[in-house]
């Protein structure tokens, strides 16, 4: 089977070395317009259970990615001088861009083919040379919005408000807000 995976942030890494664990013979390609290096967000958190299904699917990069988290049990809230300590929660988190470093280099290690620098054409393009094209262009998908007839998004702006900001702050005994 031939596969084009549109994107290669972690999903998209992630879903082709999938399909080659379940099928060495499988045709992978991860197309992506950034450079491999390139990344964008702060990084990705995990819970037990998500690290849980990395493991079974594929030990491997479940491994790598794990000998690069930081752990947390507990969550502690900080309001009006306050500090409230939760625990049993059980999750981890790494880096964005350390992610995609050892999920390519897991990739190519069972023989996807990454092509970056590479602005893809549309998808029904790509659907004339591959057997299956996956969509993993992120939250601006431009294949979403190609097949938005079809898929049917439902896309809600509300007036919520969050932030996320990044620190050197390490928070070696609790997830700290």
């Amino acid at each position: 089977m031939r596969i084009a995976c549109l994107g290669g942030g972690p999903a998209g890494l992630y879903f082709a070395i999938s399909m080659k664990l379940r099928d060495p013979s499988h045709e992978v390609v991860v197309i992506e317009r950034n450079k491999a290096n390139d990344t964008f967000g702060w990084g990705v958190v995990l819970s037990d259970d998500a690290l849980g299904n990395l493991a079974k699917n594929d030990p491997v990069s479940a491994e790598a990615i794990r000998s690069h988290f930081a752990y947390w049990d507990d969550i502690a809230v900080v309001h009006k001088g306050v500090r409230t300590v939760s625990g049993g929660h059980g999750f981890a988190g790494i880096g964005r861009k350390q992610m995609l470093i050892l999920l390519q280099a897991r990739a190519r290690e069972l023989g996807v083919d990454l092509r970056f620098e590479t602005e893809f054409r549309t998808a029904e393009e790509y659907r004339k040379e591959f057997d299956l094209v996956v969509g993993s262009d992120g939250i601006n998908s431009r294949v979403r919005a190609e097949y938005a007839e079809v898929f049917k998004p439902d896309v809600e702006l509300r007036k919520c408000r969050f932030i996320w900001l990044g620190t050197h702050q390490k928070f070696d005994d609790a997830f700290t807000f």
